[in-house]
């Protein structure tokens, strides 16, 4: 698979198919990768349905592994879903199309909500699968960051960078940090993460995890802000602790042009995901 130099970072993608632009945000969390859409390495519906084979029967789907993911490379800096939506719109511009139909899936659905906020005309609609959100899923991001902050302070550097190879991702080891996976796949980057002033780098973890773990509300995109989404949207919930059904009635009840799904997991399949997104797409095309 092809990379592109994204904002000064080395980023994994792959487009593939025909039609409507599709740009995808995987789910995973700090694996935000590109085999998270495939029957291969895929869960639930993406996983029955091979997602990005099936859907590039009907889009073009541009699909990449997110920053500090998978064979992404990365940059120690504050992250934020400011930097993540760049990441993403430049994937968009790559991929040599204005707009697109943008589908994000778990803390992919947020920052969809965020890339809605920025750039509205580059959304035709939004798909949102499995919204994280609630108490619980801010309280596991902040215990990972805090967790990792606690590992630097007790071994030092160099001991995250023996880590990694072997603790995969952030989400998978949190003692191995949001840096982990490019510092396991690049000798340079694994490098520079142990130059660091340790003191800087922990206020780069803290800012880190107050930027992206806001409060308890579905994260990417503050209450007024999804208030302002004016972009048709499908909620499509997931039923656990952190792909919380609370989460997905606060996006319908903020986005005004929004329907939730009235199927829920475990009745949720690869055949009637699909047809949920072919339907949503076939209507604003129709409009």
């Amino acid at each position: 698979m092809p990379f592109a130099n994204i904002n000064g970072i080395s980023v994994n993608y792959q487009i593939k198919g025909s039609g409507p632009a599709l740009l995808m945000f995987a789910p995973g969390g700090w694996r935000s990768v590109m085999s998270r859409w495939t029957a291969a390495g895929g869960k639930e519906a993406w996983k029955e349905m091979d997602g990005i084979e099936t859907l590039s029967k009907h889009f073009t789907t541009i699909a990449y592994d997110r920053r500090e993911s998978g064979l992404s490379g990365g940059r120690i800096e504050p992250l934020s879903w400011d930097l993540y939506v760049k990441e993403a719109k430049a994937m968009l511009d790559l991929a040599g199309f204005e707009s697109a139909y943008i589908l994000g899936c778990c803390m992919g659905a947020s920052l969809a909500t965020a890339f809605a906020t920025r750039h509205p005309s580059a959304c035709k609609g939004l798909l949102l699968h499995w919204p994280v959100g609630g108490f619980l899923w801010q309280r596991k991001g902040t215990t990972f960051f805090q967790r990792h902050i606690d590992f630097v302070k007790a071994h030092g550097m160099q001991a995250v960078i023996d880590r990694a190879p072997k603790g995969e991702n952030f989400w998978m080891d949190p003692e191995i940090g949001p840096w982990g996976s490019p510092s396991a796949h690049y000798p340079d980057f694994a490098k520079t993460l142990l130059e660091m002033d340790t003191d800087e780098y922990i206020s780069i973890c803290e800012q880190s995890r107050d930027n992206i773990f806001t409060d308890t509300m579905p994260c990417g995109a503050g209450g007024d802000e999804l208030m302002g989404i004016q972009t048709p949207s499908l909620i499509m919930s997931g039923a656990d602790t952190r792909h919380t059904r609370s989460a997905s009635w606060a996006l319908k009840e903020l986005i005004p042009n929004s329907t939730l799904w009235s199927v829920f997991p475990p009745d949720q399949t690869g055949e009637n995901t699909l047809e949920q997104v072919l339907n949503f797409k076939a209507q604003l095309e129709n409009h």
